[in-house]
C-alpha cells in the first residue's frame, strides 16, 4: 500500500503501474496538475486498487496558477485531492502568495463540498498549512505528507486531527528518524513519494511498505510484523474514512 505516489511520473510509468497493481492492495497516485490529472487518468484508466487524484503542487504554483477553476471543478467528483499545499522553502518563496491563494481555494471548496481528504505538502509552511486548515471546519482530513516540521508543529497537527504518510526516504536525515520516533502510531500510513523520493540514489518504489515498517520499527520500538499491523489498520482506518470502497487484506511478504 502506498499512499501518496506520483506513479505517472515514474520511467516506464505503465509498467510501475501494472506491477504497482499487481503488488499493491492500494496506491494513491496523486497528481501535480489538473491537467496532469486529466492525462494520467487517460493513460493509466481506472484500477480497483489505484486512486488517482487532482492536485496542484505548490512548486508549480507560479506556472499552473490558470488551472485552479479546473482544480476547483475537478475535487467535485473525487474522494480525495493531492498533491496540494505550501512550500515556504528558498526556492519557491517567490510564488508564496500564489501558493496561499491556491492551498486557500482549495480547502475552502472542499468545505464547501463537504469534506475530502488532502495529502499535503508542507515543507516549511506547516504553521500556514494548519492555519488554513482551521480557518475551514469541515474541510475534511488532512494528510500531512512527509512532514518535516518541529515537534510542535507536529503536536499542533495531531491537535487538529491530522495523519502522517511515511516512507524509506523521511529516514535519510537525523531530523527525520527524530520525528519519525514521535508520530503518533495511529494516524500513520505508508507512502513512497517515488520517484522523487530516493534511498541509496534510486527511486523509492510503491511496493516499498516493508522498508517503511522495518524503519518504523526501530523509531517506535516494535517489531516489524509490529509494525506492519499498525500500518494496515491505520490505513483501513483512513480508506473507511476516505470512503473508498474496499478494505485492504493483510500484507502478504511475497509481494515485496
Amino acid at each position: 500500500m502506498d499512499f501518496h505516489c506520483h506513479l505517472d511520473l515514474y520511467p516506464n510509468a505503465r509498467t510501475i503501474h501494472a506491477e504497482a497493481v499487481r503488488r499493491n492492495a492500494f496506491t494513491w497516485l496523486v497528481t501535480t496538475s489538473p491537467k496532469a490529472f486529466i492525462a494520467t487518468s487517460r493513460v493509466l484508466g481506472t484500477s480497483s486498487t489505484v486512486l488517482i487524484t487532482p492536485g496542484l503542487h505548490p512548486e508549480i504554483a507560479h506556472d499552473r496558477s490558470g488551472e485552479l477553476d479546473l482544480l476547483l471543478s475537478q475535487i467535485e467528483s473525487t474522494l480525495a485531492v493531492g498533491e496540494v499545499g505550501l512550500d515556504g522553502s528558498p526556492r519557491f518563496r517567490h510564488s508564496y502568495a500564489v501558493q496561499c491563494h491556491i492551498f486557500g481555494a482549495v480547502v475552502e471548496r472542499c468545505r464547501e463540498l463537504g469534506g475530502r481528504t488532502l495529502s499535503i505538502h508542507s515543507r516549511r509552511a506547516v504553521k500556514d498549512v494548519l492555519t488554513e486548515l482551521r480557518r475551514n471546519p469541515g474541510f475534511g482530513t488532512a494528510v500531512l505528507h512527509w512532514f518535516t516540521g518541529s515537534i510542535t508543529e507536529m503536536k499542533t497537527a495531531i491537535d487538529l486531527g491530522c495523519w502522517f504518510s511515511i516512507g524509506p526516504a523521511a529516514f535519510n536525515s537525523a531530523h527525520g528518524k527524530s520525528l519519525a520516533k514521535s508520530l503518533p502510531k495511529d494516524r500513520v500510513v505508508p507512502e513512497s513519494d517515488g520517484p522523487f523520493a530516493q534511498v541509496d540514489g534510486k527511486p523509492v518504489m510503491p511496493w516499498s511498505l516493508a522498508k517503511t515498517a522495518q524503519l518504523l520499527a526501530g523509531a517506535w520500538a516494535v517489531s516489524p510484523n509490529e509494525a506492519i499491523t499498525l500500518l494496515e489498520q491505520n490505513s483501513n482506518h483512513l480508506l473507511q474514512v476516505m470512503g473508498f470502497p474496499r478494505s485492504l487484506p493483510s500484507h502478504d511478504s511475497s509481494r515485496d
